[in-house]
């Protein structure tokens, strides 16, 4: 089962707790964007096998949402930080990459 930590409250909750908000860290397209950008931006979205970046929300918690990085293929969490993030923090990225080597790094 995964057990996400939610970086607001400090709660231990598992996946029956919370609700996906799917990938983290997408560049939004609204009006006077082109139909192909719209597009992608509602349609395509990565589906790694490794490293991900998710939005999760707290949902029978504090009911805020927050972010997480995670590995798809073993579940293993990395941490969590808020959705207001622009990008993952230094020290979660420091932290991947000294688990998984391999990893290319956020994109």
């Amino acid at each position: 089962m995964l057990t996400l930590q939610c970086p607001y409250c400090g709660v231990q909750a598992d996946e029956t707790e919370l609700a996906p908000g799917y990938e983290a860290h997408l560049k939004r397209y609204g009006p006077g964007s082109s139909p192909e950008e719209f597009e992608s931006y509602m349609f395509a979205r990565k589906n790694p096998k490794g490293v991900h970046f998710e939005r999760w929300r707290h949902a029978y918690g504090c009911g805020k949402w927050f972010l997480a990085a995670r590995d798809t293929n073993t579940l293993e969490v990395f941490g969590t930080y808020p959705a207001q993030s622009s990008a993952p923090p230094a020290d979660l990225v420091a932290k991947i990459k000294l688990k998984r080597p391999e990893w290319e790094g956020y994109k």
